[in-house]
């Protein structure tokens, strides 16, 4: 195996794929097998590059200092001798008139040629498709908020070094009536590279199965909640009582229904509109500007158990919800199918710095399901930060005890069953956790990453609130009892789910926040190339997606109340894996792009993904 030539983090020039120019980059790793160097530019941009590409700066430097002393001499050369006033004509003179007019001919000659090698120099000199891209997501590393902001002129530094050098040569038109042309030239160049930049900001990677796989979601996650909803209903949720008995279409709407599920959603944006709570500021975007965002979902939550506390004094029928459960989540999905439209239409408009990294793909249907803006905001509303947490995460709990209220009643109980508190203390303490850590959603990939499309206002405002209280809907028609050792060992099993989650995130963002705080001291890390750090301590030294595993073992004792009769309690669980899954498979993709050979290490060090000594 041959040696390596450069180390990592060595500052050197390397060649710009393509051209012959050198830029200043560092050696951020390399890869034995196929002997390439992975470099950072100074815009953020890294490129694999081949070791003769790279040049030490000194060597560099002494090259560029011989060129630039012996080349005056050889133009001044050339200038004089193609000047020279006493060199014979060949052939017969040319009139003064017939001269001039051969010159403007060929400096217009000239203007277009050095045109049209400009847009094909620019073309041709875009960045690779394989630049690593910021990845915003959820890595599960020590740092999720990196982000680059890589300017038009960055991107295309070559191009703009080509135009220094036209300029340098005075190739430009000198006259005034070539101003105007001059001028028009300037604005196609300009338009040209407006095209170069949209076409480098699409989204290469398509997920979810591109755009054959988004158009069958849309359709396919509404039906599988409604299928969810039917099945409960059953008398045997048996799996194969396929398919269950649909009711009638115009059973499934009504207004008044839809009236209340807007009266919902108005009332949790009047709440987030208060002023109160203390606003922070978000992870820096690609233009470098940071939006703010106004803390106070947990101040919500208090807001909305007075409301609802209010109405079940003056005797309102909290279970009106599960008597119109199905109305209800036919009327979120109707309200997140008019909102996804309308946040891709105003998408349409918004500058290309404000749409999202992974929804600018240029189709239409991948984009809509996806998010194609990034923060779509009116005024200082954020729509895609509201919905993340306040109509569904806190409809959620309200579903939960509209059906402990509905099974004391259809059952002719003074108390709900011990199941059924279980399922709604379990998932009361979730949501609590993510209100009270409010400020931490604003690192996750639903934030930083994703646009705010169909995949989020469908996830938020249905699948949340009608999918996660699968278990307490379930109750209602089959009650499940279980004895009070049974309903201990469950508590104990939530209790370690919940303090693995816990403890994991609060490490890794305490880690994030202050290194170098002193309480953290006993925790140890790799460098990378990036400046941050990756634990290989702690729950971060277990597996490598210690919350992943707090998350499913939680998932697991919200289902056990309901026993083993049927597996249709169970689906939340199998969906949760599924979709940790998923993420942990993009997250493993997206950090060995960002961390390179220092990822590697990381995984040598904890080989274990979510489930120690199994995946």
């Amino acid at each position: 195996m041959p040696n390596r030539r450069f180390a990592d983090g060595e500052v050197v020039m390397g060649r710009w794929p393509g051209s012959v120019l050198y830029y200043e980059v560092q050696v951020t790793s390399y890869d034995d097998v196929s002997h390439l160097y992975t470099v950072k530019y100074k815009d953020g941009t890294e490129l694999a590059l081949k070791e003769s590409d790279i040049r030490s700066q000194s060597s560099f430097k002494h090259r560029k200092s011989q060129s630039s002393s012996s080349s005056p001499s050889r133009r001044s050369t050339s200038r004089s001798r193609s000047r020279s006033p006493g060199r014979p004509a060949k052939g017969r003179r040319r009139s003064s008139s017939q001269s001039r007019e051969h010159k403007d001919d060929k400096k217009k000659t000239v203007q277009e040629t050095n045109l049209a090698l400009l847009v094909l120099l620019c073309l041709f000199f875009k960045p690779s498709e394989n630049n690593t891209r910021s990845y915003n997501g959820e890595p599960d590393s020590t740092e999720r908020n990196d982000t680059s902001s890589i300017t038009l002129e960055q991107k295309l530094k070559p191009g703009l070094e080509i135009d220094r050098v036209l300029e340098q040569y005075s190739l430009r038109p000198r006259k005034e009536e070539k101003k105007k042309e001059e001028i028009y030239s300037e604005k196609k160049i300009f338009e040209t590279l407006k095209t170069i930049e949209k076409t480098l900001s699409r989204t290469k990677e398509l997920e979810f199965g591109g755009r054959i796989g988004t158009f069958m979601l849309i359709f396919f996650l509404p039906a599988t909640v409604f299928y969810l909803l039917l099945m409960c209903k059953q008398d045997d949720p048996s799996l194969m009582n396929f398919p269950p008995p649909l009711p009638a279409l115009e059973s499934l709407w009504e207004p008044r229904v839809f009236g209340v599920f807007l009266l919902w959603f108005f009332l949790q944006a009047l709440f987030y509109l208060l002023p109160i709570g203390k606003v922070v500021e978000g992870l820096p975007l690609s233009n470098g500007r940071k939006l703010q965002y106004r803390i106070n979902g947990f101040y919500a939550f208090i807001l909305t158990a007075e409301a609802i506390g209010t109405l079940l004094y003056f005797q309102f029928e909290l279970h009106y919800l599960y008597d119109h459960f199905m109305q209800f989540a036919v009327s979120a999905a109707a309200f997140s199918m008019g909102l996804s439209i309308y946040l891709y239409v105003r998408s349409l408009k918004a500058p290309e710095e404000e749409l999202a990294p992974g929804g600018n793909s240029g189709y239409c249907v991948y984009d809509f399901f996806t998010g194609h803006e990034l923060n779509p905001r009116i005024g200082s509303f954020d729509l895609k930060y509201f919905c993340e947490l306040r109509p569904g995460l806190i409809g959620w709990v309200v579903i939960n005890l509209a059906m402990l209220l509905a099974e004391m009643k259809i059952h002719n109980q003074s108390m709900p069953s011990l199941s059924m508190i279980l399922v709604n203390s379990f998932q009361l303490l979730y949501v609590v956790d993510a209100l009270w850590n409010e400020e931490a959603i604003l690192t996750t990939m639903d934030i930083t990453h994703d646009g705010f499309g169909f995949m989020l206002a469908f996830g938020d405002l249905v699948w949340v609130p009608f999918v996660y209280s699968l278990q307490a809907f379930y109750l209602v028609g089959h009650p499940t009892a279980i004895s009070w050792p049974v309903a201990a060992a469950i508590t104990i099993l939530n209790c370690i789910g919940y303090y693995i989650f816990r403890s994991a995130n609060s490490q890794k963002n305490n880690f994030r926040r202050n290194p170098a705080d002193p309480k953290l001291a006993y925790l140890k890390f790799i460098p990378t190339a990036t400046g941050k750090g990756l634990l290989v301590t702690g729950w971060w030294g277990f597996v490598r997606h210690p919350n992943y595993l707090g998350d499913i073992i939680m998932a697991l004792a919200w289902s056990l109340p309901c026993g083993f009769n049927h597996i249709l309690p169970y689906f939340y669980v199998i969906y949760f894996i599924c979709l940790l899954v998923h993420r942990e498979a993009r997250d493993e993709h997206h950090c060995k792009q960002k961390y390179g050979l220092a990822w590697e290490r990381y995984c040598q060090r904890v080989p274990y993904r979510i489930f120690p000594y199994i995946y």
